[in-house]
């Protein structure tokens, strides 16, 4: 069959570019190169990177002619482009059956196949359940009810009433998935930024999952464990599994020499949780003589672990120049409410004076601001351990109820949020009110907390620094800020319909 994957025209970032760091979204080339190695012909399309706007989109589904149209999305703010994908294919393309997938739509899944002619729902990991879904798409007489992780409708016709299989095992070995289809995707196009992860940039992953749940995360329960109970209910643990160090190797080889990436951007949710892993990786990459860069982001407790086994010093030898920990809050009860109370700020201060001893690592730091007890001073607090902590660049991100997790199911039940509209999750808009700020007032100290920490003495000893990467760190913060101003500049002198300082920026060609 002739398989189409679509990753939507959309909006970007304004610290992102146009001409920036579009990185590979990894679902489309091991969800590409799963159905390809069954046997299907299969063609990747990336707007993004493509500048592929909504007009040509449909243009290529016309000359694709697919037998079915595979559009995913993990993120709440970009589900309505996703849909617009699934919408246009109906009228464009109408024998393709359309399969959607990601985290967003395995937690809404009954919201989106009632108000969209989507035919099928993929839930959770992907690879497995897609080859499996496709073969019985090709039988004359399909059985998708013997395919265990997805919603379709009963009597498969547009008005049956949803059927929700039986949820699908993990994949237990991850070194039996086929080599991602990078051949299928515009690879000179991405990570041709400059500054950001320096030039070459590429998403990688070694593991899927964590061993953490933390309340206000998402990416955890896209790859748990599931067991249903006889009410037919989801119970998820925590599950964390990672490839053998050699397949590890044998993609990074792929990506070096093929097509000359050598900055890798992990995008595993914890790179550091085995530590025996991580040593082999290092010796292996210093055994190769890999001139590689690498980011990835790390838990704490496991740096600590890995600086007193000698392991972190390795890793900064094998390429290691930029990471990022979940910092979170300056108190050790606020870790706790969410479910991180495996961390607390002793160890955190620990885990910075060790990075300390390594100047060449960019360090970076996530913080969440906006929770329900968040006054102005709490805020400053948490910008204030940030300059403690010697970060690089803390983010702090007004707290988000995302889908899928316990702060989305308590935002619902108390009215906070409805599932109407998710444009504005971006993790730069405050999407709650605290038990003492208005949403405005959280956005208004969200912008004070950054002009406290990002000063001209922190540009200037990030840009003095005898270290490229960092160097060329700051000069892409520079650059973003700079651009950031001038568009808020811009838009207060001719203001744009329907934006605003922090919503998302329409690409020029996105219409076209």
């Amino acid at each position: 069959m002739r398989v189409m994957i679509v990753f939507s025209p959309r909006y970007y970032w304004p610290f992102v570019s146009e001409g920036d760091n579009y990185l590979i979204p990894q679902a489309l080339v091991y969800l590409g190169a799963a159905a390809r190695a069954a046997g299907h012909e299969v063609s990747i399309y990336d707007c993004m990177p493509l500048k592929m706007g909504w007009r040509s989109l449909e243009n290529a589904m016309r000359d694709e002619d697919p037998d079915v149209l595979c559009i995913g999305e993990n993120h709440a703010l970009y589900a309505h482009e996703a849909m617009r994908v699934v919408e246009m294919a109906k009228e464009v393309i109408p024998r393709a059956r359309t399969i959607v997938g990601g985290a967003h739509f395995t937690n809404l899944y009954d919201k989106y196949m009632g108000e969209h002619p989507i035919d099928f729902v993929v839930r959770a990991e992907g690879e497995a359940t897609l080859v499996h879904l496709l073969d019985e798409i090709s039988q004359a007489k399909p059985d998708f009810g013997s395919v265990a992780g997805i919603v379709y409708r009963e009597g498969d016709v547009a008005d049956g009433p949803l059927i929700k299989t039986a949820p699908r095992h993990l994949i237990e070995d991850l070194d039996s998935l086929a080599m991602p289809a990078y051949d299928l995707i515009p690879m000179e196009l991405y990570g041709k930024s400059k500054l950001s992860f320096s030039p070459g940039g590429a998403t990688i992953h070694h593991s899927r999952g964590c061993t953490a749940s933390c309340s206000f995360c998402v990416w955890w329960t896209q790859m748990a464990h599931r067991d249903e109970d006889e009410d037919g209910l989801i119970h998820l643990r925590p599950r964390w599994r990672t490839k053998s160090v050699s397949k590890t190797i044998e993609e990074i080889q792929e990506l070096y020499h093929k097509y000359d990436k050598r900055c890798y951007v992990w995008v595993d949710e914890s790179w550091n949780i085995d530590a025996r892993w991580n040593d082999q990786f290092a010796e292996e990459i210093l055994r190769l003589g890999l001139d590689i860069t690498w980011f990835a982001f790390m838990r704490s407790d496991c740096l600590i672990r890995d600086e007193k086994r000698g392991i972190m010093e390795k890793l900064v030898a094998a390429g290691l120049r930029h990471l990022c920990i979940g910092v979170e809050r300056a108190e050790d009860e606020r870790l706790k409410e969410f479910n991180k109370g495996f961390y607390n700020n002793d160890q955190l201060r620990e885990t910075f004076r060790i990075l300390d001893k390594y100047p060449q690592i960019f360090k970076q730091a996530t913080f969440i601001v906006g929770t329900k007890y968040e006054t102005r001073e709490s805020m400053f607090r948490q910008a204030e351990l940030a300059q403690e902590l010697n970060v690089d660049y803390p983010a702090f991100h007004p707290i988000t109820p995302v889908p899928g997790t316990p702060l989305f199911d308590e935002a619902l039940q108390e009215g906070w949020i409805t599932r109407d509209d998710f444009t504005e999750f971006d993790w730069m808009t405050p999407m709650l009110e605290s038990n003492y700020m208005t949403r405005e007032e959280i956005s208004r100290a969200l912008y004070d907390i950054n002009r406290k920490f990002v000063t001209p003495r922190w540009l200037l000893k990030g840009l003095m620094s005898d270290n490229r990467y960092k160097r060329q760190m700051y000069q892409w913060w520079l650059k973003v800020a700079v651009g950031v101003t001038w568009d808020a500049v811009k838009q207060r002198i001719n203001p744009i319909k329907d934006q605003t300082y922090t919503n998302l920026v329409k690409p020029i060609w996105y219409d076209t």
